[in-house]
């Protein structure tokens, strides 16, 4: 059965699309999304326009990651190794989980969350709610054959949401 909001094929009889969590039940046939929610919710992630990530690799000591946070302006860093996504360090990940240490004697690997969930930069915004609604996260990663190529922020989907009211 075809979702009818992302269009991803699931198995019949399935009630709930296994892409992006939209209810299947009563649609057999595909069905236009005419409405507002249908068409945004129907939208891609390369609609947000998330820039380059800012990567770091697992032996880079957490204050100069923090630092490097702080400089950019990001709430996160992907850790990469030969460019391949390994995990994610957060502004979440530096207050509960590294505060109050001394952060020179650790590395990022110690605090980051490894193998992250991760999306593809052609999944619907659908999906980055869902994900995020089910995983609790604010954060996660776009990847393209493992390779990191942006993050999809809670924040960058409410403004797109937003902008989208207007």
């Amino acid at each position: 059965m075809r979702c009818p909001v992302c269009e991803f094929d699931n198995l019949t009889g399935a009630e709930v699309c296994d892409n992006c969590g939209a209810e299947l039940g009563g649609h057999d046939i595909p069905q236009p999304a005419l409405s507002f929610q249908g068409l945004l919710l129907g939208e891609h992630l390369d609609d947000l326009g998330a820039p380059p990530p800012l990567t770091v690799g697992p032996d880079t000591p957490v204050d100069v990651v923090i630092a490097r946070m702080q400089e950019a302006e990001a709430d996160c860093v992907l850790v990469t190794v030969n460019d391949r996504l390994v995990g994610i360090f957060t502004d979440r990940d530096a207050v509960v989980k590294a505060a109050g240490k001394h952060l020179d004697a650790f590395h990022v690997r110690d605090f980051m969350t490894a193998d992250p969930v991760v999306l593809r930069h052609d999944d619907p915004i659908a999906l980055a709610i869902h994900k995020m609604a089910v995983g609790g996260f604010r954060h996660i990663p776009i990847i393209e054959d493992g390779r990191p190529m942006g993050v999809v922020t809670a924040r960058d989907v409410f403004h797109h949401l937003a902008e989208s009211l207007h």
